[in-house]
């Protein structure tokens, strides 16, 4: 398998510096586990997370029924995905929070 190479040094591979190899993280992917739907289970209404993020413990209701429950209640993972469609991340702690 060849890589092109330009004569003008641009590289599109990059090149090791001799030190090993190196390390490429891509911010926009990190710590997505999953896409899924934040939905009632007693309704199926859909339900708007906000602006904060929140855990799979944390307690959330219906805007329909009342139903109250925590997210991971809520929460259905896997395809096809409906309109009330969430990112599930995988965050660390933070110490001392």
């Amino acid at each position: 398998m060849a890589f092109e190479r330009r004569a003008d040094g641009w590289d599109p591979v990059g090149r090791l510096n001799g030190a090993g190899a190196e390390e490429e993280r891509r911010a926009a992917d990190a710590g997505v586990l999953a896409a899924g739907t934040l939905a009632c289970p007693a309704c199926d209404a859909r339900v708007a997370p906000g602006p904060d993020p929140l855990s799979p413990a944390q307690w959330v209701g219906c805007p329909f029924c009342s139903h109250a429950g925590a997210v991971r209640e809520f929460l259905t993972l896997g395809e096809p995905t409906r309109p009330a469609r969430v990112t599930v991340r995988v965050v660390p702690r933070t110490v001392g929070g």
